[in-house]
């Protein structure tokens, strides 16, 4: 195992465990009382820049790393949903055209919704799953050129 890859998966153990106790209701009530101590000191400190400074520095620099934070749990979430789905995709009778449309951009995707309703809409009918399966997929293909189609 490489350093980069030690260090990848320290990274991804301490940001989840940090991600896990940040998200708990204990941590809203200990930054609550934080807060609320700070406030309180007010009139000890005589609600000097100072005192200010203090509240603002620290709230800055937990909001700077919990974006850091809270995005690289986001992106593991996402990537290993995004996995899940498209091995559910690849092992069932669904169109394999569906399995990388996340790629698309927001354009082309509004565009395949589009596509998908209009089809929907025709003749006052709901599609079918298989219908409304082969217009989306259509429009996939139509718009990403046939990259998205890996076992068509």
């Amino acid at each position: 195992m490489t350093d980069a890859s030690k260090s990848s998966k320290l990274f991804t153990r301490l940001a989840s465990a940090m991600a896990h106790a940040v998200g708990r209701p204990i941590a809203f009530i200990l930054c609550c009382a934080i807060v609320i101590g700070w406030a309180a000191s007010g009139p000890i400190f005589g609600f000097s820049d100072t005192w200010q400074l203090i509240i603002n520095t620290g709230t800055t620099i937990v909001t700077f790393l919990m974006v850091f934070l809270i995005q690289n749990t986001q992106n593991r979430d996402g990537a290993a949903l995004q996995a899940k789905l498209d091995e559910l995709i690849r092992a069932s009778a669904a169109h394999n055209r569906f399995i990388g449309i996340e790629h698309l951009t927001d354009e082309e995707l509004k565009q395949v919704l589009k596509e998908i309703e209009a089809r929907a809409n025709e003749e006052g009918r709901e599609l079918s799953g298989d219908e409304r399966a082969e217009v989306a997929a259509e429009a996939v293909r139509d718009r990403a050129g046939g990259k998205t189609d890996k076992a068509a």
